[in-house]
């Protein structure tokens, strides 16, 4: 967008500039970095960003993408600025290397830019995470070559998929050389809206700096006003614009235009003093061009105006020349938006209803087959015509063109305006074409897409009070099944009631297999999460034979997929495994999403029994599959997650830690980000960082526990991390209370996710009981609960080594030794048999092998960088009297060497040795990039240096 110059010097604005170019230096430097430019109306935002980005238009190594959020009310159009400034990019980088650079995820973009391919774009072929993959993945490929200045104007009219999308890359994007620049007016954010909480969450958050203009001194107003009167200005009329504009600058050039006569007694009279001052061709002329929504081309406005080209000419001249419009190439816009606003409200009800109804004509005349934005503001224009009709059509026309393009958060506004507007017409479903149940049913699942759980709830249930004698029964089934689903998001109970009715209805006579099947896969998956695995393997079963009979190869994966899962956990695993071939041979002929949850599920379960190598191998595959598919960054997310599982079973803490750290923050209110919290919280007290760890558990502790009442995995994930933490801070009695909660609370008990902690627990007995306390029921608990895994998953390794924790003696822990060198037992295991052997040695006076066996085991606990284990194997090495002697760096003593830094500033010591920023060491070690900086502070005095140069090079010569 061209900023109209007004020939005048910024002033005023020196420390807010030298902001700007700080963030832009931190960008260049390969650090994403966002600024948010609030201030009232007037202030001088859109002048600050023009006189920034005029210093860097010469710089060849910058490009400049500029969008800007337009005024359609509560109706805006999806993904508004964005779609500018994605062409603006791909314009700049070439079809054919954009293309390139986002790969599978250019059918996505197509979505929002067309001209990357031939043809209508298919939305069956790709998905909302291949879109938002592939928006990021556009932005980063740019940055390899310039760095990327990406301006949106106006946020504060700012549609929701906008905001949904600036939030997902503000979270996504690491690294990269981009600097996201937004304007926003405070005055027109109201609380609780969609941008209001875009701005609190992403403050919150740390990743969008604040920079608030203020208003105008005495001085530099009177300097701004010199500028432009040429001349010096009487300290009485400096005080009557100070009174007057406040120290507004728009303002303040407003009221320097009336300084001839008597100031207007409003503001939006003084705001009309220019608009008055016009000839009568001309204020026709600003009049029209009040009713556009943002800039109009010069064909709309000669048709609107119906003047003669010598008078449209004339009047545009003269509103230009006047400073109301701002004429670029062949479009027009308001100098500010304030003057349109005046304008547009100064017109009579009837004179607005006029024009915008000529606006909607003109529109859809030039359209007849209108994109997206076209529709929306079209539905805008009929709105404001008061045209319930027509403006009822093009609403539900917008919804669903927004739906088609995954802006499913403006779908939702736009449906809801639809349910608004169908009150108003008498024939509402003619007019549309669309039932209204049918249409709330449609609303439902656009809200629910949007993240909008609770409201697609109520939806739903209004579609639901609606249903009668004369409903279509698939349709019916359709709502039971999608109410199924918003509980299920929602974590609350019913879901199955509710498929269970869905189905019955399905047996009374709708013909529809794959709703059958789908259905029936719905229903499984919920038995199985609530470990009702005999139910789930033959809901499975039904599900298999009526995709079969359609012929539904995504089904059909998913129902193979399914019942494995619950074979695994049965134990059946002959059967397991071969519905996993099934489901893997199937799953390439869906959509993609059966062959990522083959993936997922697959992974987890290998992990599950033991198989620890095979489990990271295969979540690998699906990183690449999703990669391929363009969804790294969504469905990738999950399946991180499933190689760093397996990598903490193996001991390699360094690469799980790494993987971790590349997977954005998380949304508490998705499930996935869930489960890789929970692993972030394990991870970190691995580390010893307990109180970060109890920190992020407790920001995330109501929808995790919330997530363990309705889904028995989740529940396990939360009590391991109550043992973890409970391990970590040497609260040994909690840790093996909370393992006996098992027999307690889980009673079905056919659940694999208690293998690996029933065999881990035995660290937890061997701790007690060297402090003396009572074990014995602890253990008959334990023993009775690993008995009821089915025979076919406990290895006789797994077996042994547990027997020999919970009954030690030296000939068993020597054995059991030996059998936790391999790859199959978690690697935490052999530290802990090796700690339980140097006891029994120890009791037994064989002190010499006692220290032998005392080295092994923290040896063993160092190299998998296990804190809380090198803790309790150094504290009994230092009371037995046979610890080796205390090394250099003590996790958990607090010092570093002979330097007093804390074990977190250690880590930190080392990132700033890898030349990482304070945002890349946040990131690594699950920090904000402010906490990182006070560490790198503490770090720097401590050590005595003045510079991250110097603290790296010490280190290395230490």
């Amino acid at each position: 967008m061209t900023i109209p110059a007004d020939g005048t010097t910024m002033v005023g604005r020196d420390g807010d500039l030298a902001g700007l170019r700080r963030a832009f230096d931190r960008a260049a430097g390969g650090e994403p970095s966002a600024v948010l430019i609030e201030g009232e109306a007037g202030i001088g935002k859109t002048r600050l960003l023009r006189e920034f980005l005029t210093g860097l238009a010469a710089d060849a190594a910058v490009e400049t993408h500029v969008g800007r959020c337009l005024d359609l009310g509560s109706a805006r159009s999806a993904y508004g600025p964005l779609t500018r400034i994605l062409r603006s990019v791909v314009d700049t980088l070439g079809i054919d290397e954009a293309r390139a650079a986002v790969g599978a995820g250019a059918e996505a973009l197509r979505m929002l830019v067309p001209e990357l391919g031939e043809g209508q774009p298919s939305r069956e072929s790709t998905s909302p995470d291949a879109l938002r993959n592939a928006v990021a993945t556009l932005f980063e490929s740019a940055a390899e070559r310039a760095v990327q200045v990406v301006v949106i104007e106006d946020l504060h009219w700012a549609d929701d998929s906008t905001l949904v999308m600036l939030s997902y890359l503000l979270r996504t994007l690491q690294q990269g050389r981009v600097l996201l620049l937004l304007t926003c007016r405070s005055d027109d954010v109201r609380r609780g809206d969609a941008v209001s909480r875009f701005i609190a969450e992403n403050t919150r958050a740390r990743v969008i700096e604040r920079l608030a203009l203020e208003r105008l001194d005495r001085e530099a107003t009177r300097r701004m006003v010199e500028q432009l009167h040429g001349g010096p200005l009487s300290d009485a009329a400096l005080q009557r614009l100070v009174e007057r504009a406040e120290g507004v600058p728009f303002f303040i050039e407003e009221v320097a235009c009336c300084a001839s006569g008597p100031l207007p007694d409003s503001l939006r009279d003084m705001l009309l003093v220019r608009f008055d001052q016009l000839d009568s061709d001309a204020r026709h002329v600003v009049q029209i061009a009040s009713g556009a929504e943002g800039s109009l081309s010069h064909s709309l406005l000669a048709e609107l105006a119906g003047l003669s080209d010598e008078r449209l000419d004339a009047g545009i001249r003269a509103a230009a020349a006047g400073g109301i419009l701002s004429v670029h190439d062949d479009v027009y816009s308001f100098r500010h938006a304030l003057l349109r606003e005046a304008v547009h409200d100064d017109l009579l009800p009837g004179e607005r209803a006029r024009l915008h109804r000529a606006y909607a004509e003109a529109v859809e005349a030039r359209s007849p087959a209108p994109d997206y934005c076209d529709r929306s503001s079209i539905a805008h224009h009929w709105r404001l015509a008061q045209v319930p009709d027509r403006a009822l059509a093009a609403t539900v026309i917008a919804m669903q063109d927004a739906k088609r393009r995954f802006a499913f958060a403006s779908a939702a506004r736009f449906g809801e305006i639809a349910l608004e507007l169908w009150e108003q017409v008498p024939d509402a479903a003619s007019v549309t074409g669309i039932p209204h149940i049918t249409l709330m049913r449609q609303i439902g699942s656009i809200l629910r897409n949007a993240g909008e759980a609770e409201r697609s709830l109520v939806v739903v249930d209004r579609a639901l009070a609606e249903v009668d004698d004369d409903t279509d029964a698939a349709e019916h089934v359709r709502l039971l099944r999608d109410k199924g689903q918003y509980l299920s998001n929602l974590g609350q109970p019913g879901a199955i009631d509710h498929y269970l009715e869905a189905l019955e209805l399905i047996d009374r006579g709708v013909d529809d297999d794959r709703l059958h099947a789908m259905l029936l896969n719905a229903l499984a998956g919920k038995y199985m999460l609530a470990s009702l695995r005999a139910e789930a393997t033959i809901t499975a079963t039904q599900a298999l034979e009526v995709a079969t009979r359609a012929d539904d190869p995504h089904e059909m994966s998913v129902a193979h997929n399914l019942r494995g899962t619950c074979r695994m956990h049965l134990g059946q695993m002959d059967e397991a495994f071969a519905d996993f071939r099934e489901a893997a041979r199937l799953a390439p002929f869906s959509n993609g999403g059966a062959e990522l949850r083959y993936f997922v599920n697959y992974s987890d379960v290998l992990e599950l029994i033991g198989r620890h190598r095979e489990a990271f191998d295969v979540a690998s595959a699906g990183i690449t599959r999703a990669r391929d598919l363009g969804v790294e960054r969504a469905n990738g997310t999950l399946m991180a997650q499933n190689m760093v599982e397996p990598l903490l079973s193996l001991g390699e803490i360094d690469r799980a830690v790494a993987l971790l750290a590349a997977v954005p923050a998380g949304r508490t209110q998705v499930l996935n980000d869930q489960y890789v919290t929970l692993t972030r919280i394990r991870t970190l007290a691995w580390q010893g960082l307990v109180d970060e760890a109890e920190q992020l558990r407790e920001e995330w502790m109501p929808v995790l526990r919330r997530s363990g009442d309705l889904e028995r995995q989740a529940w396990y994930r939360n009590l391991e991390n109550d043992i973890a933490l409970s391990a970590a801070r040497g609260r040994w009695r909690d840790a093996l209370a909370s393992v006996l909660t098992i027999a307690e609370q889980d009673e079905t008990f056919e659940s694999l996710h208690a293998y690996r902690l029933l065999l881990e627990s035995g660290w937890a007995v061997a701790e007690v009981r060297a402090a003396d306390v009572p074990v014995d029921d602890a253990i008959a608990v334990i023993r009775r609960l690993w008995l009821a895994l089915p025979a076919s998953v406990r290895s006789d390794s797994w077996s042994n080594v547990l027997d020999a924790l919970l009954d030690p003696s030296v000939e068993k822990l020597r054995a059991a030794a030996e059998l936790t060198e391999g790859d199959d037992l978690p690697a935490v295991m052999r530290g802990v048999v090796l700690l339980e052997l140097a006891r029994e040695l120890v009791a037994e006076g064989r002190r010499g092998e006692a220290q032998e066996a005392v080295a092994s085991a923290e040896s063993a606990a160092v190299a998998i960088g296990h804190v809380p284990l090198q803790r309790s194997i150094r504290s009994f090495g230092t009371a037995s009297g046979v610890g080796a002697h205390e090394s250099a760096h003590d996790p958990g003593s607090g010092v570093s060497g002979d330097l007093e830094l804390t074990a977190r500033e250690a880590q930190v010591l080392d990132l700033i040795a890898e030349g990482l920023s304070n945002k890349q060491i946040g990131a690594r070690l699950f920090i904000s990039a402010k906490t990182a900086s006070v560490h790198v502070s503490a770090i720097l005095r401590k050590l005595g240096v003045s510079s991250r140069t110097e603290a790296a090079m010490l280190t290395a010569r230490r």
